[in-house]
């Protein structure tokens, strides 16, 4: 699936029925371009709902490629259930299911021009902070590295491993040098994502492009990812 990206519009107001938008998120780049097989879910931007969102699953398969269009105005605290409920619909779907299927955030990637991709499907969100995560999982790791997302100009790294332990404030700019910067490169390390509440969904999307980048020997990302107040 790519189409030119002046077809967009035309695809998600059709698709939705009525002229409904969705603003979709922007990465300057997006490894995935081409999916095959898909339908869609759309979150909508909306003042006349009482939280502002509105969910349209009604062209959902099971069997299908997901592709979720969020707008990017919609913040974590909106959007986050909505991504739950339907990972658990496709999770527990009982008939007509499709193993190999994913699920795809839509994205407007100015480098082509076009439509991207980011993957999701092995993401488990947690509304909640990561500590009690972070305080198990620090015990079968050399070294685990919690980023909190506050906004993308305030971002806290901390470094935790057996024996030291410290936090760096940073921003999107530096992140990945301080990532790099203060790996003791003596063992696997594992990065540990969580995000206020608030942030916008077009904040999410630019810290899950930025991170993806990574390709530091012996580091891995986990799947769980948290929201906090």
């Amino acid at each position: 699936m790519k189409l030119p990206f002046y077809c967009l519009l035309l695809t998600l107001i059709c698709s939705c029925g009525k002229e409904k938008i969705v603003q979709l998120p922007e990465i300057s780049h997006s490894e995935i371009s081409t999916i095959n097989d898909v339908s869609a879910a759309y979150l909508f931007y909306n003042e006349n709902e009482p939280d502002s969102i509105e969910l349209n699953r009604k062209n959902l398969i099971s069997t299908t490629n997901w592709l979720v269009n969020v707008d990017k105005r919609l913040t974590l605290n909106q959007v986050i259930p909505k991504i739950i409920f339907l990972q658990e619909k496709k999770r527990n779907a009982e008939m007509h299911k499709n193993e190999n299927a994913r699920n795809y955030f839509t994205c407007n990637d100015t480098s082509i021009k076009n439509l991207g991709f980011i993957d999701f499907t092995d993401v488990v969100f947690h509304q909640e902070t990561s500590n009690a995560y972070i305080n198990k999982k620090k015990e079968s790791v050399n070294q685990l590295i919690n980023i909190r997302v506050h906004t993308l100009d305030s971002t806290y790294i901390s470094f935790i491993s057996n024996d030291t332990s410290f936090t760096h404030t940073t921003n999107q700019k530096e992140l990945l040098k301080h990532l790099k910067t203060n790996l003791n490169n003596q063992g696997d390390a594992v990065i540990v994502s969580e995000f206020e509440k608030t942030l916008s969904f077009q904040d999410y999307i630019t810290y899950k492009s930025l991170i993806s980048k990574i390709d530091f020997k012996n580091v891995t990302i986990a799947n769980d990812e948290f929201v906090f107040n």
